[in-house]
């Protein structure tokens, strides 16, 4: 079953106001959750270039913190 952004669009102008208010307020979730899995996504890929700077002997004092 396919949703079409018109068949959805038709669906949200039945909606009551404070309906409308909560699927704002759920499309901010979603797309803070898409948001969030690309600053993971970074996060993850610069992990190896700053593990030299991180892991090194003059910094050890600091791992028992």
């Amino acid at each position: 079953m396919g949703l079409s952004a018109v068949t959805l669009s038709e669906k949200i102008m039945q909606l009551s106001d404070s309906q409308l208010a909560e699927v704002d307020r759920f499309v901010d979730v979603l797309r803070l959750r898409e948001d969030n899995g690309l600053v993971k996504a970074s996060m993850a890929l610069s992990e190896p270039s700053l593990e030299a700077i991180w892991n090194n002997p003059e910094d050890e004092v600091y791992d028992a913190l």
